[in-house]
């Protein structure tokens, strides 16, 4: 078995492709539309399957926002400088929730980020 993707529901699909691939750099890999069935995908990341796991965003037609519950944490992004991706990321628009700094009781850097629907994204720092 392999991580193939991740699906979120979004209220507004082109925001959403717009701020992952603008904001945080991701191709959009290929779109699908359902009209009869009354939904919208966009697959999104940073290279295609088998390869990569990517992101399907999800919009279902006429519904524009979700509640997130308590159950979801957050999609992890392994990035060589997190202080210079929050920066990038500010300046394109996208809101930083945590600025980098050592995770509580550790010394890995991270941060986090929140795509326009809510989700958060934590940002971690790995070696390119």
């Amino acid at each position: 078995m392999r991580f193939l993707h991740t699906m979120l529901r979004v209220g507004d699909l082109q925001r959403s492709v717009d701020f992952y691939t603008r904001v945080l750099g991701m191709k959009l890999l290929r779109t699908t539309e359902r009209p009869e069935q009354k939904y919208s995908l966009a697959f999104v990341g940073y290279g295609t399957n088998p390869d990569h796991a990517e992101l399907e965003l999800t919009y279902n037609h006429g519904v524009s926002s979700y509640e997130l519950g308590t159950a979801y944490g957050h999609i992890a992004l392994g990035v060589p400088d997190v202080a210079g991706a929050c920066e990038r990321i500010r300046a394109a628009g996208g809101r930083i929730t945590r600025e980098a700094g050592p995770v509580q009781g550790g010394s890995t850097i991270i941060a986090f980020v929140q795509d326009p629907d809510g989700y958060k994204i934590e940002l971690i720092q790995r070696d390119a």
